[in-house]
């Protein structure tokens, strides 16, 4: 089978057994079109001389098969991914999972009060909301994978403002003079998802994976250093994000796939323990966040100890109570969620 003659020729270049296996049954899949089972069941595949050139370009360049294929695959979706964005990864999807429940509930509780205001107890969801927006950004968007999948899993949400969405044809107005706030939709509750990011490589990327994925009507990009680019008065019912956090000190200690490859803006921290973009966010949050809004983060590891600690320690400096930390696959903390509560 076809799967297997790849898994074995990278095998035998180096490449890990396990690794080999997964990365093999993608490319083959992803270039020809097929699914794994009906790859097994038979299927005749077409093109086979260009998976055996890309797999070999794999096996010489070293770079992650999803450089060299040009796309990955997230939640389901297919991202297109380049140098100048990290690949989209399994565990991040906890991140949007957390915020998704996170809206619901939010949306639940609106409902709720609109319902005592307008004395309704059976309101049906969104009958009464006519101003009521739903915001999130999110911070470090990279190939917009994050706030892509958050629009996209919440179409019970209208669109905020019908044109607020960036194309490729108009790049320009990535940076200060895009202003997402728009009319609200007067039929039912809404949502917009903003998505900053510093490099102007990575927004060619997330407006690309927008146009694919027809989001262009709920999620804007904007070129930002974390909160550099947004106005005083937007605010957000959510900020989310998946900043850089392994100290530079650590970088040795990579696989070179990621610290060859994988953008070093996206991955580097100066500090030493990988917590300095955590602070700033949550410094910024308290300008940026609605009442009750929540702080929602992806952690990592600094020399193999959870960053779980040092996060919750600094977010209790910024008075944030923290709601929950979830696991990854792994059992290893991986996602973290605080809220500001205010009177």
């Amino acid at each position: 089978m076809m799967i297997k003659k790849v898994e074995i020729f990278f095998k035998e270049n180096g490449i890990e057994p396990g690794e080999a296996r997964a990365e093999a049954n993608f490319l083959v899949c992803a270039v020809s079109g097929l699914s794994i089972e009906e790859i097994t069941l038979g299927a005749n595949i077409q093109n086979e001389d260009e998976i055996w050139a890309l797999a070999k370009k794999r096996v010489e360049t070293k770079a992650p098969i999803q450089h060299i294929v040009g796309f990955s695959y997230f939640m389901g979706d297919k991202f297109f991914v380049t140098p100048d964005v990290l690949i989209p990864r399994p565990e991040t999807e906890i991140l949007v999972q957390k915020s998704i429940e996170i809206v619901k509930k939010l949306a639940e509780q609106a409902i709720e009060v609109s319902a005592k205001k307008h004395g309704n107890k059976d309101v049906i969801s969104g009958q009464n909301l006519v101003a009521q927006s739903f915001n999130i950004l999110d911070i470090g968007t990279g190939s917009g994978c994050i706030a892509l999948e958050i629009a996209k899993n919440l179409p019970e949400l209208a669109c905020v403002d019908k044109s607020a969405g960036a194309t490729s044809s108009t790049l320009q107005a990535i940076g200060r003079n895009h202003n997402m706030r728009a009319l609200k939709s007067a039929a039912a509750p809404s949502l917009e998802v903003l998505g900053v990011d510093i490099s102007t490589s990575a927004l060619h990327v997330a407006l690309k994976n927008m146009e694919a994925l027809v989001q262009e009507r709920r999620v804007v990009f904007r070129k930002s250093d974390i909160f550099s680019s947004i106005y005083d008065d937007e605010k957000f019912d959510i900020i989310v994000s998946n900043p850089p956090y392994i100290p530079i000190l650590a970088k040795d200690t990579l696989d070179d796939v990621v610290k060859n490859f994988d953008p070093s803006i996206a991955l580097f921290t100066q500090d030493k323990d990988g917590v300095e973009f955590y602070e700033k966010i949550l410094k910024g949050a308290k300008k940026h966040l609605k009442p009750n809004g929540y702080v929602l983060f992806e952690i990592g590891f600094t020399n193999g100890i959870s960053q779980s600690a040092i996060v919750a320690e600094i977010a209790r400096s910024y008075d944030f109570a923290m709601e929950f930390i979830e696991k990854d696959l792994s059992g290893i903390d991986r996602v973290m969620g605080f809220s500001r509560q205010c009177p």
